[in-house]
């Protein structure tokens, strides 16, 4: 009897962790969805569901000069502050992933911390920084703040891969006389590529979706497209960027699909 009651309990939870698991993905995936159908509407306003439907606005697109513009910023901007992120991330990775000082779990809480401070502070003291030191607003100044926030998903990526590192693979190179600079490029690198392509791409996702960091350190020349989008959206409720919404919706599933078929994003972001 004991036994059936154990089973029933352990049948029991799973179908209600099975229920909550469909409910919470019904509810983060359904507004995706409602924004990807209302996007191919033959009408001029948001409305679900569509009275017919079209790809009109997906053609509109190539006419959203301001969108374009905003979305070419976007891209450069995170493109090369993912750049500079690998560079940092890495090489703040190599020093403290082993060592057990204090200078490096400071560094390590140094690195770490624009992911504690709240993304409107940090902004704002960016924007005071710059005026202060005399840097006027521009695409260096949003390389600049993008990199501090996306540096982190690069540390914390590399040294989970560092840390599966196995030790006597760096010990059996220096034995063989090979050098620290070619044990990393021919032994490390490749054995921690995975984990530094991971942090790369949700480096590069955050820079180009960051909406609090690009508030303050954007002007009209350099306009970013999560705020030019979002500006749009106060104004009026244009089907544009509903279109653009589905496009950059489909972008990131396939992108996160790569991902994961390359190198198990979701294992390193859970593990």
């Amino acid at each position: 009897m004991s036994g059936r009651q154990r089973n029933w309990e352990a049948l029991s939870f799973q179908i209600v962790m099975t229920a909550i698991a469909v409910l919470a993905l019904i509810l983060i995936v359904s507004p995706s969805l409602v924004v990807v159908i209302v996007s191919f509407t033959s009408g001029f306003s948001l409305k679900f569901p569509p009275q017919g439907y079209s790809t009109r606005w997906y053609v509109e697109l190539w006419n959203a000069w301001q969108l374009q513009f905003a979305a070419r910023n976007s891209v450069v901007v995170a493109m090369s502050s993912t750049a500079l992120s690998i560079v940092l991330g890495v090489a703040a990775a190599l020093a403290i992933s082993r060592s057990k000082a204090l200078t490096a779990k400071l560094l390590d809480s140094l690195f770490m911390s624009p992911l504690v401070l709240p993304a409107l502070a940090f902004g704002l003291a960016a924007l005071m920084f710059f005026s202060l030191i005399g840097l006027p607003i521009s695409l260096l100044t949003l390389v600049i703040g993008h990199t501090i926030v996306c540096v982190p998903y690069v540390v914390r990526n590399t040294v989970a891969a560092l840390a599966q590192l196995e030790p006597t693979l760096l010990e059996s190179s220096a034995i063989l006389g090979a050098s620290r600079l070619y044990t990393f490029r021919r032994i490390v690198l490749p054995l921690i590529r995975p984990g530094i392509i991971s942090g790369a791409f949700i480096a590069f996702m955050s820079s180009f979706d960051n909406v609090p960091v690009s508030l303050f350190l954007r002007d009209a020349a350099t306009d970013m497209l999560p705020i030019r989008m979002w500006q749009d959206l106060e104004g009026k409720l244009d089907v544009t960027n509903a279109a653009l919404s589905s496009v950059l919706i489909i972008g990131t599933v396939a992108l996160m699909a790569i991902m994961e078929r390359t190198t198990g994003l979701s294992k390193r972001l859970t593990g």
